[in-house]
């Protein structure tokens, strides 16, 4: 496959040429940020995706790389999310690994809860990474020589970011303009998750100090530094629990540079040469825009090369019931689809191309669009950037994500499991009946995705869309029939002995309408005929299920049994 093949390749080759102008000879470092502020969303998830899939692509090719996350565990709690007890409001200004986790958790503090189910994701998903906590580097003294430095060039700081205050404030909207509803909510969540993109710059009625501590009493950062000594690293500050102190720089650990001067501090640091950053990051004044001249200017180091990743969105998230009030998360997603079809969807599209994931019905066409590249990949026929896409989704360079041994359609699980509940020895009864050649003998060979589908249709589907076939024949409805629809049901019950398997049925009710019109069972569909069929499918829906649409007629047939089809249908 040539490097133009697709966007992770060309990047690869950027990363590489550059890390080898940069440290020749050193680990490739890829970079990416996480705050567990709150649920770590899909949109954040781009935020790792993009590098990973970089970072995987260049260990693929031989070179040492390492993908480091960093968990932003020592920004300030900033307020308290719907749902839970107000009374956690105490603690806004604290740390977010000092906060008291949500009740009922089983974590230590608010970030480790948060922290939590994003590792798990992360490690389903196969994404290799070395988390950084960055409370664990500020308490152990690891950047006091950074911060020394930015406290000593603290007139020069002032000077870049006072090149661009009045610019950051016009675009500051921008993510959410042109959005509907959810996603606008989504975008905004993204915002409020990146790092500390509405922390103040260090500003002061006493000057310029970019670094903020946390308050040796209260542990918040409602503090203001009122003076400091570069000799002696003596920092004074005063606080609005009413608390002030003075401390020696050289040896307190308890604070943090802020944000716009804090991420190009730990680009230096870490030596990072790929990291990615979101659209809030993109205006002029930005995190990203100033951290580029800070890093040069101030800690003597270069800026990473990386693309601005566009919006991801979310179609269906209105029913989302494990997240209600909030944006879906990584395993909201992996509860209802496999590893490696999340990983395609952010691996097929290039970062600067906004997409979606499904969580509605949408989710059966993605399933279906899936399945037809991996029959074209096994066929050979797949073009060369589907294939990558393909590959870098089904497996990392540590080896193959795990599959379903039987990849059955994910519409014809979701509407097994939707017509049977769920119930094990019915949904194995259809599942064999689907190709009596090949017949399934266990439920094993058909997950991990039939639980994906089970938990979609429990999870996602309205209580009204559910299909309930009818306990007993609709007689009335029956009895009014006409010739031509009582003709249509007996062509159909006379058949379903002999076509009794999905393609059978599919033929069968398919073939109904054309041997009505004189035409052979394999006859191309006419505008006539398609009518036909329309009308003979919502007489079939009606009698079966009350109302005139529901899953596909074969599945269904093949789901109620063909004893309980004859009855219903009159026969």
């Amino acid at each position: 496959m040539s490097p133009e093949a697709d966007w992770v390749s060309r990047f690869a080759d950027e990363v590489i040429a550059e890390a080898e102008r940069r440290a020749p000879g050193k680990p490739i470092v890829c970079a990416s940020g996480l705050s567990p502020s709150g649920p770590i969303h899909l949109g954040n998830l781009r935020e790792v995706m993009t590098p990973h899939l970089v970072a995987d692509e260049i260990r693929r090719r031989g070179h040492e790389v390492v993908h480091i996350i960093s968990w932003d565990d020592f920004d300030r709690f900033r307020k308290v999310p719907a749902g839970v007890d107000s009374s956690w409001s105490e603690h806004i200004g604290k740390p977010l690994s000092s906060v008291p986790a949500p009740p009922g958790s089983e974590y230590p503090n608010w970030a480790e809860h948060f922290k939590a189910p994003m590792i798990a994701a992360l490690a389903e998903l196969g994404v290799e990474y070395r988390g950084i906590s960055q409370t664990a580097q500020y308490t152990s003294g690891a950047y006091r020589s950074q911060i020394l430095l930015a406290m000593r060039e603290r007139a020069r700081i002032d000077a870049i970011l006072d090149r661009y205050r009045t610019k950051g404030k016009q675009a500051k909207k921008a993510p959410q303009q042109g959005l509907d509803e959810a996603d606008a909510a989504a975008a905004e969540a993204a915002a409020e998750g990146s790092g500390a993109a509405s922390e103040d710059d260090g500003t002061a009625a006493a000057g310029y100090f970019p670094y903020k501590p946390y308050c040796s009493v209260c542990d918040r950062d409602m503090t203001t530094v009122t003076s400091y000594d570069d000799e002696t690293t003596e920092l004074s500050y005063t606080c609005v629990c009413g608390h002030s102190e003075t401390v020696r720089l050289s040896e307190f650990d308890r604070g943090k540079l802020v944000w716009k001067v804090d991420w190009p501090m730990r680009w230096a640091y870490e030596g990072v040469v790929f990291e990615p950053s979101g659209v809030d990051h993109s205006s002029p004044g930005s995190s990203f825009v100033v951290g580029g001249h800070i890093v040069k200017e101030i800690f003597g180091a270069e800026q990473p090369i990386g693309p601005m990743y566009a919006f991801v969105g979310i179609s269906g998230m209105a029913k989302m019931s494990s997240s209600k009030g909030a944006v879906p998360t990584p395993a909201d997603a992996l509860a209802i689809m496999e590893a490696p079809l999340l990983r395609w969807l952010y691996a097929r599209r290039k970062p600067n191309q906004s997409f979606k994931i499904a969580f509605d019905q949408e989710i059966q066409r993605t399933y279906d669009e899936w399945d037809t590249l991996r029959r074209k990949v096994d066929e050979g026929t797949a073009l060369p950037a589907d294939l990558s896409a393909y590959g870098r989704a089904a497996a990392t360079a540590a080896g193959p994500l795990p599959t379903t041994p039987r990849p059955l359609p994910y519409r014809t699980l979701a509407s097994i499991v939707d017509v049977t509940t769920g119930h094990t020895e019915q949904t194995l009864r259809i599942l064999r009946d689907l190709d009596p050649e090949h017949p399934i003998t266990s439920l094993d060979e058909t997950r991990p995705r039939l639980d994906r589908a089970e938990r979609w249709v429990t999870t996602q589907v309205p209580a009204e869309q559910r299909t309930r076939v009818r306990e007993e024949p609709d007689v009335a409805l029956l009895a009014s029939l006409g010739d031509r629809e009582r003709e249509s049901l007996r062509l159909l019950l006379d058949g379903l002995d002999e076509h009794w398997s999905l393609d059978g049925l599919t033929t069968l009710v398919y073939g109904v309408p054309k041997v009505q019109a004189g035409l052979t069972p394999d006859a191309k569909p006419t505008p006539e005929l398609k009518v036909a069929q329309r009308e003979f499918f919502a007489l079939l829906y009606t009698l079966l299920v009350g109302r005139d649409t529901g899953p596909r007629l074969p599945t269904l047939l093949l789901a109620a049994g063909a004893d309980r089809v004859r009855e219903l249908l009159g026969g």
